[in-house]
This record gives structure tokens, C-alpha cells and sequence, in this order.
């Protein structure tokens, strides 16, 4: 049972983060192909800012690849668990962050470096997910 749950964990910890990026990405993707329609010429910005959740899915990554699967156990649940959900709610948020900040940058507001500024403070919980995977 204890190696099940090893298992499991470390497919949460991939599987949450990796969906939590595709969120976040897909919301912030959608504001982009909005903002396009409005002002074609800021295309880079909303890219960027568009490819910013999708770092919580290669945290999730990292710490799958750093846990590895031996002595598989009710740690590697725990610490799963909780990587995979910060992960996930870090990367939906920024998501919605950096949708915010295409959309006032699309009506003419030079918001772009404040956006990166505003779209770092989620991802911060997430970089802190994966250093305390390195810290157990």
C-alpha cells in the first residue's frame, strides 16, 4: 500500500503541475488571441506573458525526476500532494494575472513589465514547492 501511494504521489506531483500549466496558459493564450483582434503589434508581449504558466508544469517535473522511485513511500505522497497543488493553483493564477496584463496592454497601456513583476509573485510559490522537495 505504501508504494501505491509513493506512486501516486509522484503522479500528482507531475500530472497537477502539468495541468495547472495548461491552464494557466490556455487562459493567458485566450486574452492574447482577444488582444490580437484589438492591437496586432504588441504580438510579442502577449506571447511572453502568454508562456509564463507554463513553468509550474517543469517545477512538477524537476521534482518528479529529483524524488525518483526508490524507498517509494508515504512521503513521496505527501510531498507529491503538495508540489502538484501549489503548482496547480500558482500556474492557474498567473494564468489569469498575465491575461489581465494582455488585455490593458491591448488598449494601449504600457503595462508589460509590471505584468512580469505582478505574473512573478504566484510563480514564487511554486519555485518554493521545489526548493522544499530539495530541503526533505
Amino acid at each position: 500500500m505504501e508504494q501505491i501511494l509513493g506512486y501516486l504521489g509522484l503522479a500528482l506531483m507531475l500530472g497537477l503541475a502539468g495541468i495547472g500549466s495548461s491552464i494557466g496558459t490556455t487562459i493567458a493564450g485566450k486574452a492574447a488571441e482577444g488582444a490580437l483582434k484589438k492591437n496586432p503589434s504588441k504580438s510579442s508581449s502577449y506571447m511572453i506573458l502568454s508562456a509564463m504558466p507554463s513553468t509550474q508544469g517543469l517545477y512538477g517535473f524537476v521534482a518528479f525526476l529529483m524524488w525518483g522511485t526508490e524507498g517509494l513511500g508515504y512521503m513521496h505522497f505527501a510531498v507529491g500532494l503538495a508540489v502538484g497543488i501549489v503548482c496547480l493553483y500558482s500556474a492557474i493564477r498567473q494564468g489569469q494575472v498575465c491575461a489581465d496584463g494582455i488585455a490593458s496592454i491591448a488598449q494601449g497601456n504600457d503595462v508589460f513589465t509590471n505584468t512580469l513583476i505582478y505574473g512573478a509573485f504566484p510563480e514564487f510559490y511554486a519555485i518554493l514547492a521545489l526548493v522544499a522537495t530539495f530541503m526533505i
